[in-house]
């Protein structure tokens, strides 16, 4: 299994992904803005939340399924989008989407994949969600949107906290900047880790699959096609925009990247179906809530009428369940697939979710609880300040 069999939790891919990794490219994927407070504090919030355990369950069979957005899942897990995945392995997306497929969840592609959308539709039948932005020029975030539904993908996730990149320290002392200026220490890293390098030489292509950027802006500006993709977000979007791409694509929508209880209502009257609450891990402002706090309020507020995920700071199977306590229909993993991708491809990928599984299984019935319709915030106890 190449080592993957080492791996017994987030922390072992996390280990294993910086050892395979070029320096600068463990370091996208690992770090945060800022002091990366809100990064640390993304996983730290679980731990202010205990379970309570129980002495006896009913003797059925543990039943991990729930229902995300009207399709089934096979546990309360879903796969982020993530953008460029083709920096921590070769087999890109299409590994990730293959092993949320073999595991009955649902996977996220990004606008910035480096997977076009039709190549995931054609490598994973199950459900899923295509993650857009609201584009400056509307005809690129319409075009997204046709394909997505051609395609036969699920739902449609737009983001709203990007209105401009964070400042991402680690990625200027490493160089992963565009254009990149990488220091001697990071390209000796290329060296050092060997079998990315050699992957690379065999397959360079590193490019945003699903935005062309030609026209004649692009072609005035000077710019990098990733220079392009990233200054066609449009920073000025409202709520009308929302409700604008909901008519557009007509189906289930997520608006990704609430924290608060005024913009979740908001969402809602805009037309979504579900809230990602979520701080992009940590990625954007910095000193933000983790979506574990921002959980209670959020569905207090909104009560039934929205799904709600949450999408940060997950790394063990006693997350998920706090997260399902508290009001969360799903969680949503990013860098925790990452680093097992890194670590083994979708090999990895599929070690990371059986361990997920077998962590869910083992704490409900430590919990006496047969399925999370039983989970409730009885179970959950908030430990002092």
């Amino acid at each position: 299994m190449s080592g993957l069999d080492r791996c017994h939790n987030v922390e072992d891919f996390r280990k294993m992904a910086r050892s395979r990794l070029p320096s600068p490219f463990f370091h996208y994927l690992d770090g945060g803005a800022d002091d990366e407070w809100s990064l640390r504090n993304n996983e730290a919030a679980f731990s202010r939340y205990s379970l309570l355990p129980a002495l006896a369950r009913d003797k059925g069979e543990i039943d991990l399924s729930v229902t995300v957005l009207g399709a089934p899942s096979s546990m309360p897990v879903m796969l982020s989008p993530t953008g460029m995945t083709r920096l921590f392995h070769r087999e890109r997306e299409i590994g990730v989407a293959k092993a949320a497929n073999r595991a009955g969840l649902f996977y996220s592609l990004s606008t910035f994949g480096s997977t076009t959308i039709e190549d995931v539709a054609a490598a994973n039948p199950g459900p899923k969600v295509f993650q857009v932005y609201i584009t400056r020029d509307r005809n690129i975030t319409r075009d997204l949107v046709e394909r997505t539904r051609a395609a036969g993908f699920t739902a449609l996730a737009v983001t709203v906290d990007t209105p401009t990149p964070g400042n991402r320290e680690r990625d200027l002392h490493t160089g992963m900047t565009m254009p990149p200026r990488l220091s001697l220490a990071s390209l000796f890293s290329f060296a050092r880790s060997f079998g990315w390098t050699l992957d690379y030489l065999r397959d360079q292509n590193l490019s945003i699959a699903n935005i062309d950027p030609s026209g004649a802006e692009f072609e005035a500006g000077g710019m990098s096609p990733v220079q392009y993709a990233n200054h066609q977000i449009d920073p000025t979007i409202s709520w009308a925009d929302i409700e604008w791409l909901k008519g557009e694509w007509g189906g289930p929508m997520i608006v990704k990247g609430v924290l608060g209880v005024e913009e979740a209502k908001r969402a809602a009257s805009a037309g979504a179906n579900a809230i990602m609450i979520s701080n992009h891990g940590g990625r954007q402002l910095d000193q933000c809530p983790a979506p574990i706090e921002s959980l209670p309020a959020i569905r207090d507020a909104v009560g039934g009428d929205l799904e709600l995920i949450v999408d940060g700071g997950v790394r063990r199977g006693t997350d998920i369940i706090k997260a399902r306590a508290l009001g969360a229909d799903v969680c949503a993993i990013a860098r925790p697939y990452l680093y097992a991708l890194a670590a083994g491809g979708g090999k990895g990928v599929d070690r990371l979710l059986a361990l997920l599984r077998a962590e869910l299984e083992r704490d409900l019935i430590l919990m006496g609880k047969n399925k999370f319709e039983q989970v409730s915030a009885a179970d959950v106890v908030m430990s002092p300040a």
